[in-house]
């Protein structure tokens, strides 16, 4: 496909500058370096903006082990529709990514079948079963970091091993941070709609407990230490803290916890994650954390799973819903249109953060947005394989026409 993009907001060096783009062969060329004839044969786009694609450090694309669940073929594609071109994929797979041997399984996979970027995760400890630290010094040159995403590592000595053990191998420990004695058979926030419903609630205390242990730990160690998807004020503040004393500290939080707060939950399986949407009170510190800079970074825990394994209410489905497809639009459409950050701060949340915490520097591509363009999020178009989203029908900003990535179109709107 030949493309012009007239009038185009390219985002480059933290600021939009407006040009002509045409897109040919999958390669963006700026108009002023061409000759006249190169444009025979061409569609023309007007007033979009093209960013540098991106990255998602937090994504499940339940390949190889639950292939049923998603691909990934799927997963990528469907990131590519979102405008990502690098994602990070989490361990909780079979096998689990804790040596060389079972490694290589998804790395086969992703050289076959990947039209994005994908950097695996390996596993802290063996089988994710928190009793004996993985092969990490095996499989370090080969994953993007260590995690036991799913799982939170339970014991302080383990994770304190694990982290003096990745210090010297020059990787980042990811932290699922959950403390199993805390939970008490809850799975959905321990608050206002729990309450009222009759549900069992997991209370805030099993996330930031660990992430207060956590931060002591890569205050002695030195390590470089990454929280994943925070839900909670707490949290916030005890990251916000650890910065301010110069802990090598950064972290995530995604797009529901940011925009929902758990008495907008349904009794529907789609409306179930972990950890799960929380308070009023909680959504305005995660805003505030974004605006401030102590949240990092916007990750989608895109985390599929069937029909079947999501239509259990609230009390039976599995946790984790899909948003790689759906994330900007909600981020532009509540965040941005709203005025509660600008469309730069957005960029670095989606894509400059991330690459620079996890050293992804190839290539990022551009993805191309038509901003004006109001959608609906309709789950049977997604090309992921999951559809449970708690996003599902709402009116959005911003439709994707294109994703670009080492030289080629991965992704173009029909």
């Amino acid at each position: 496909m030949n493309v012009l993009l007239k009038n185009a907001k390219i985002f480059k060096d933290g600021t939009f500058g407006t040009s002509d783009f045409f897109v040919t062969d999958g390669i963006l060329v700026d108009t002023a370096k061409t000759s006249g004839d190169f444009f025979d044969n061409f569609i023309t786009y007007e007033n979009c903006y093209i960013f540098p694609g991106f990255c998602d450090v937090h994504v499940h694309f339940r390949e190889p082990g639950f292939s049923y669940k998603e691909t990934i073929a799927t997963g990528s594609a469907a990131a590519a529709r979102g405008g990502y071109t690098a994602v990070c994929t989490m361990p909780n797979l079979l096998p689990a990514p804790d040596s060389a041997d079972n490694l290589k399984k998804q790395l086969d996979i992703i050289e076959r079948d990947a039209v994005i970027k994908v950097y695996p995760y390996g596993t802290i400890t063996k089988g994710q079963m928190g009793i004996e630290l993985s092969d990490m010094s095996e499989i370090a040159n080969d994953i993007i970091a260590f995690s036991d995403d799913g799982r939170g590592v339970q014991s302080e000595e383990l994770m304190l091993e694990a982290m003096k053990k990745a210090k010297t191998l020059g990787k980042i420990i990811v932290a699922h941070c959950e403390d199993n004695s805390l939970l008490n058979g809850g799975y959905i926030h321990k608050g206002e709609y729990a309450r009222i419903n009759g549900h069992t609630g997991i209370c805030s205390e099993s996330e930031w407990k660990p992430i207060e242990r956590d931060i002591a730990l890569a205050e002695r160690t030195g390590c470089p230490y990454h929280v994943c998807h925070i839900s909670t004020k707490e949290s916030v503040s005890l990251i916000r803290e650890a910065k301010a004393r110069g802990v090598d500290i950064t972290c995530e939080t995604a797009p529901h916890y940011l925009v929902m707060n758990d008495m907008e939950l349904r009794e529907d399986g789609r409306f179930k994650m972990n950890p799960p949407i929380r308070s009023e009170e909680d959504r305005k510190a995660l805003v505030e954390g974004i605006i401030d800079g102590t949240i990092d970074m916007i990750s989608t825990d895109h985390a599929p799973h069937s029909l079947e394994e999501k239509s259990k209410g609230l009390r039976g489905s599995l946790m984790g819903v899909v948003g790689i497809e759906t994330s900007f639009q909600i981020l532009y459409t509540y965040l941005v249109k709203t005025g509660v950050i600008s469309l730069e701060r957005l960029v670095a949340l989606m894509s400059l953060n991330a690459r620079a915490r996890f050293g992804i520097t190839a290539d990022a591509g551009y993805t191309v947005w038509n901003l004006a363009k109001d959608t609906v999020i309709d789950p049977e178009k997604f090309l992921s394989m999951g559809r449970s989203t708690p996003f599902a029908y709402r009116k959005v900003c911003g439709e994707n026409l294109m994703t670009l990535l080492d030289g080629r179109a991965v992704y173009e709107a029909k």
